[in-house]
């Protein structure tokens, strides 16, 4: 009950609009069985620690874990619970399967595929260490070092989409 309702004051914390309520109540509901069953403690570790790649089972969790989280992020991010439950209606309308249209060109999405399988690469590898790029063997020679910032800054102003006020300075 008290982690239920500490749930539901962190979403009324984020803002004064039902969104956020339901948002830390799905997080409620989403971490409960956990308590209940006395697992939350259990997974403090790493996932797949000193192995290169997960189980099924901690494939399976990650995945879990991660759609759930993206799916309490559609009331965060909605303007009101009409709008999140109209984007979630066409989440799971006939278009689930079918490719939507893009305003983007083939390269584009290549370029995309790529970089996301970079980077969840270098995390996945990195996870053990205090920082994911840690332990990237060029890292240690300054001239790679400064390099491969320098890159990520770049990759990140061409990707960076239309701007968009930060959400905690909409309130």
């Amino acid at each position: 009950r008290n982690t239920f309702i500490i749930f539901l004051v962190s979403g009324f914390w984020h803002g004064a609009n039902w969104t956020f309520i339901v948002w830390g109540g799905l997080n409620a509901i989403f971490i409960m069985p956990s308590i209940i069953f006395n697992t939350n403690r259990n997974n403090f570790e790493t996932v797949a620690k000193g192995k290169k790649f997960a189980t099924v089972g901690e494939f399976f969790n990650i995945l879990l874990t991660f759609t759930l989280v993206l799916f309490a992020w559609i009331f965060f991010r909605a303007n009101n619970l009409t709008h999140a439950l109209s984007y979630i209606g066409k989440i799971f309308s006939k278009s689930l399967f079918t490719m939507p249209a893009l305003d983007v060109s083939k390269y584009q999405l290549l370029q995309i595929a790529i970089l996301i399988i970079a980077f969840m690469t270098v995390e996945w590898f990195g996870r053990e260490n205090r920082y994911a790029i840690e332990k990237l063997k060029g890292l240690k020679s300054r001239n790679f070092r400064l390099a491969f910032y320098f890159s990520m800054i770049l990759i990140a102003f061409l990707f960076m989409g239309r701007a968009q006020a930060f959400i905690y300075f909409q309130f």
